[in-house]
This record gives C-alpha cells, sequence and structure tokens, in this order.
C-alpha cells in the first residue's frame, strides 16, 4: 500500500491513522477555538471546581517580589542577546 506516498506497506501509517490524525488535529483546534471565546467563563468554572488555571500575561509588575522581578530581568536579558547573536549573525552572512 502506497497511501499518499508514504510507501510504508502493511505494517505502517494507513488510511486510519491518516484520518485519525486529520480528525483530532481539528477536534483540537475547534476545543481551542471554543475555549478561547468563553476564556473568562470556562476559567471561572475551573476556578469553582478547585483547578486555578494561571494567568500570567495579566500579572501586574508592582506585586511581584524582588527575586521574581530579578529572574524576569535575567529572562529578559537572554533573550536580548540571542537576538543580537542571531541580528550580528546576519549581518555577517549578508556581508560576505
Amino acid at each position: 500500500m502506497n497511501y499518499m506516498g508514504l510507501g510504508l506497506g502493511k505494517t505502517g501509517i494507513t488510511k486510519a491513522h491518516v484520518t485519525g490524525f486529520v480528525v483530532g488535529v481539528g477536534v483540537a483546534a475547534t476545543g481551542y477555538y471554543v475555549y478561547m471565546k468563553n476564556k473568562d467563563n470556562i476559567d471561572g468554572f475551573l476556578a469553582q471546581h478547585g483547578v486555578v488555571v494561571p494567568k500570567a500575561k495579566e500579572q501586574d509588575l508592582a506585586q511581584l517580589t524582588l527575586e521574581e522581578l530579578l529572574l524576569r530581568k535575567e529572562h529578559i536579558e537572554d533573550l536580548i542577546a540571542e537576538r543580537e547573536m542571531e541580528a550580528g549573525e546576519e549581518t555577517v552572512v549578508s556581508e560576505g
């Protein structure tokens, strides 16, 4: 069986595997869409049942401890250094 050019034969990927994968991706995407559309309601429901969903994006920096602020600062400095290195590599590649 050479399904979609995979050529993996009898013991390889079958049409059922591919169908299952496509259906799974569709269900996951639909679930994510519904969650994002009703995020506040779902998070409230989960909180009522003891499941706390962290809200990292909404955290007020003024409420963080000194240690938490320093950790964020280190992380941001690392990201800046990585971006600067990437930009430097791109400049060297374009010059050559």
